[in-house]
């Protein structure tokens, strides 16, 4: 399909010239500089040029002149009108910013310039319309490289390449190897090449992680997350369903990158059919992992797995958080993340060996608990093709219904805990809820789209925002809000931590004592990440509104939110 670009003037830049320099008075503003791997690997405080601002992924901004001192002043300072294509639209992306100029993309694939530099007002300067259709998927965000925005669009999926001070496409690449094939993890710059996860798992695709050459938009290599018979890790694959074919892993969120070590670290997804473990008997390499990948060549340096045959969607593709740290005198390269299952675990860098796993979450009844030396649940049973774990959750033929929890959305999910290098601890925005689960071995089928069972809500989507030592898992603070999070926490500087809630709050913590500082309600729900940047010499906060589907699920059993309405904003605020 055809781009299309949309300007908000057209006049031509060479005209403008010619205007300024007749005039004597005018002054083009300056063009942004190119963004290089030196800069990725060493962002400037103000800017935000990746999805997680950093390689390492913690979400954290230096920026201080908004504060603890300060908060209660934050206000409103400007709202822009996104998308708005389509009912049930929603926005999940992080916005990137680079001096003063922000690009967002919506649920289609748009992309948007924004000129941020006034602090009073978002104007569009242009967008992008990569002409997807309007089908319900997810669009996490983009990513900056030399003078081009990197962007993808599905229906077909693709990876799109537009230059920043014009709006037109420089290259696009096909992606689309298989039906159902979904991009929706913002891309990764990574040197000179872009790295790009694929989705569409929990549809019956057997997902994979690519390069393509930044420049051009060749592909490089691509290696697929579920192994094909005779590939080490098929003899987990011990189905007579040839699983492996639709069998998932999908990378749902942008991975991390380590320049010293050359690794990206990605999450991968559940195993399919979601919910029925009989389809697909075995442990089910690669999903629910933590894979190190070599971005040069592909290679796979390591593996953890953390819920080996998972029948609960316990999928790991939230972050995992690269962070430095002296234990007992002696320097670590470390990994933390806040498991979809309900667990803390810490990590070596350089191998995936498992330093400690602990519960962040006091009700969880799948297992009895880690191994702490191995990593993997005390009774995960290697001899057994189908797990039982604790035998309280474990839906069977016999025993279709069980009580899961925590609920299939976790736990910490695809909203992005962050780690703050002020405070040394991580914010876990997490789900509390159970619901009852029941095995439909009817819909392990791609007529049934791959479910293999559904579950439903026993109790109020409520959200536990927690402050955890990533070196002893140890919960130092924890407060309860009564409503879904489904955005993610920012750390500053400034000793705040934000984050968005289902109910259209969005809020600020202290980043010590997580009392809550400052809130403001917008009346339509978060989807997306905070972010925060500095435009003119001042520090701006800005977050996406608009709730998918599943998300406004969450507000089911909130009577006081059905008649809530959707509406996909951006939304900025300043002192």
């Amino acid at each position: 399909m055809r781009p299309h670009i949309h300007f908000s003037a057209k006049i031509h830049r060479a005209s403008i010239v010619a205007l300024c320099v007749a005039a004597g008075a005018w002054t083009l503003p300056a063009l942004a500089a190119d963004v290089t791997a030196e800069r990725l690997a060493n962002p400037e405080p103000g800017n935000w040029l990746m999805n997680h601002r950093t390689y390492d992924g913690q979400r954290y901004s230096p920026l201080d002149k908004i504060n603890k001192g300060n908060i209660r002043g934050l206000k409103l300072a400007y709202a822009v009108a996104i998308g708005g294509a389509s009912p049930n639209e929603n926005l999940q992306a992080t916005p990137l910013v680079d001096d003063g100029y922000m690009y967002i993309v919506d649920q289609w694939g748009v992309v948007y310039k924004i000129d941020a530099r006034s602090g009073e007002t978002g104007r569009i300067l242009w967008r992008m319309d990569p002409g997807q259709e309007k089908l319900p998927l997810s669009n996490r965000g983009a990513a900056l490289w030399g003078n081009m925005v990197i962007s993808v669009a599905n229906s077909p999926a693709r990876v799109i390449a537009t230059n920043k001070d014009t709006g037109k496409v420089v290259w696009e690449t096909n992606m689309h190897d298989q039906p159902d094939l979904q991009i929706t993890a913002a891309p990764l710059a990574v040197k000179d090449k872009i790295m790009v996860g694929a989705a569409g798992g929990d549809r019956g695709v057997r997902d994979w992680i690519a390069t393509l050459d930044a420049k051009t938009g060749k592909e490089l290599w691509r290696k697929y997350i579920i192994p094909a018979p005779g590939d080490p890790g098929s003899e987990t694959w011990k189905d007579k369903n040839n699983a492996w074919q639709t069998g998932g892993g999908a990378m749902w969120v942008t991975g991390t990158y380590d320049v010293a070590s050359n690794q990206a670290i990605w999450g991968s997804g559940n195993p399919v059919p979601m919910f029925d473990p009989t389809y697909r008997p075995g442990d089910n390499l690669y999903t629910n992992s933590a894979i190190s990948y070599n971005p040069d060549d592909g290679k796979m340096n390591w593996y953890f797995q953390f819920t080996p045959g998972d029948m609960w969607d316990y999928d790991e593709i939230g972050t995992h958080i690269m962070f430095d740290a002296t234990v007992n005198g002696q320097k670590r390269t470390l990994v933390t993340h806040s498991a979809r299952n309900g667990f803390l675990y810490t990590y070596e860098r350089a191998n995936g060996q498992n330093v400690l796993a602990k519960p962040y979450l006091e009700n969880i009844n799948w297992t009895k608990g880690i191994d702490q030396k191995t990593g993997k649940p005390v009774d995960y049973d290697p001899s057994k093709d189908i797990q039982v774990y604790s035998g309280l959750q474990n839906q069977t033929p016999q025993q279709p219904t069980r009580k899961m929890c925590p609920s299939p959305s976790g736990g910490n999910n695809f909203w992005p805990s962050s780690y703050s290098q002020r405070t040394k601890m991580i914010y876990i925005p997490a789900l509390i809820a159970c619901v009852d689960i029941t095995l439909r071995q009817d819909l392990s089928n791609k007529a049934g789209d791959w479910k293999g069972g559904a579950y439903k809500a026993t109790d109020r989507y409520e959200t536990e925002v927690s402050m955890a030592d990533p070196l002893t898992g140890d919960i130092k603070k924890k407060v309860k809000i009564p409503y879904a999070d489904y955005s993610g926490a920012l750390s500053t500087g400034g000793g705040l931590v934000f984050t968005g809630f289902n109910d259209g709050t969005f809020t600020a913590f202290d980043d010590e004592t997580l009392e809550q500082v400052w809130k403001i309600n917008v009346g339509t729900g978060f989807n997306a990440p905070p972010m925060t940047f500095e435009a003119g010499g001042k520090q701006y906060v800005a977050i996406l509104s608009g709730l998918s589907p599943i998300a406004k699920g969450k507000n089911a059993n909130a009577p006081e939110l059905k008649e809530q309405r959707n509406q996909t904003m951006l939304w900025v605020f300043g002192l």
